[in-house]
């Protein structure tokens, strides 16, 4: 499953969102969604204690200005990258 956050996670239910996440699915930070990816939060905590494999879009972390803040646990990806997450995907869930 490829889940998507594109709202902060300080206005999603990201403890939800983590209790539906298996090993061998996928989250990819998007639009304010990337605010969770921001190094020494609370969200970025408890993201790296999901099973999930973290991305965000480097486009949405630069438009924000983030990237010197941004998690180097995180991987960045462009937009063919989100292609192929959804490739590898057939199942998604927007959060």
């Amino acid at each position: 499953m490829l889940y998507t956050l594109s709202r902060s996670p300080y206005a999603r239910d990201l403890p939800a969102l983590l209790l539906t996440a298996r090993p061998g699915d996928d989250l990819l930070l998007m639009q304010d969604g990337v605010i969770a990816g921001l190094a020494g939060t609370s969200a970025l905590e408890k993201l790296l204690g999901s099973p999930l494999g973290l991305y965000a879009l480097d486009a949405d972390i630069a438009a924000r200005g983030l990237l010197a803040h941004f998690s180097d646990k995180i991987t960045l990806i462009s937009y063919t990258g989100f292609v192929s997450l959804t490739v590898k995907h057939p199942q998604q869930m927007a959060w």
